[in-house]
């Protein structure tokens, strides 16, 4: 259920939101996340925070804090906890999931990447088209999913897509609601699949495979 705010007199309006400032990880060995973000990716490392506390809930956690620069200022980071341990996987959720995707201005330089990791003997799904961006799917040495994308279509499209947005959500929560319902009654399947399919192209071609 969506949570309850105060009457809107009392509440100040959300100021606008910039950019992304930084996504933070947790980092089995910092130099070896740093040659990768760093030498391979292209990233700058740029700051460094280290301390025996954590500021936000004063737990005693000793860390090494280390950010990498975007060309549009924001920053991807990570922490070394020390211990020369990854984050584990979410037991409840495929691996494709969670990740963080790039991008990079055309094609051709997302296929010059994708050689680039190749040489280094990364593995890379891809390139996958997406209708309205192309992207490679990779692995950072910490487990972490990335993505580097490359947009296909043009503000005008993206625009038409806005405007439609909105209303195909609002028909998968109706849809979902049912089945919600329909699920405590034992009367529905343990997924609910999208009034859409945008991507069949994809079931195609693993029906032609299979």
């Amino acid at each position: 259920m969506p949570p309850t705010t105060r009457s809107s007199a009392a509440v100040p309006a959300p100021p606008p939101i910039q950019q992304l400032h930084h996504y933070a990880y947790r980092a089995r060995d910092a130099e070896e996340t740093r040659h990768f973000y760093e030498d391979i990716l292209g990233l700058p490392m740029y700051h460094i925070i280290q301390s025996d506390h954590v500021p936000s809930t004063g737990e005693f956690c000793p860390y090494t804090h280390f950010f990498f620069r975007l060309q549009d200022g924001s920053f991807i980071a990570f922490f070394d906890l020390g211990d020369d341990e990854a984050a584990l996987p979410s037991p409840n959720t495929p691996q494709w999931v969670n990740h963080i995707a790039f991008r990079v201005n055309h094609i051709a330089e997302l296929e010059a990447m994708k050689a680039r990791l190749e040489a280094h003997g990364i593995e890379v799904i891809g390139i996958t088209d997406h209708h309205i961006f192309k992207s490679i799917y990779f692995f950072d040495p910490n487990g972490v999913r990335l993505e580097l994308s490359a947009q296909v279509a043009n503000e005008f499209q993206m625009l038409k897509e806005s405007t439609t947005a909105h209303a195909r959500l609002d028909e998968w929560t109706q849809r979902k609601q049912q089945w919600r319902a329909e699920r405590a009654r034992g009367q529905a399947p343990e997924r609910l699949r999208p009034q859409h399919n945008d991507r069949p192209e994809v079931a195609a071609r693993q029906a032609a495979a299979g």
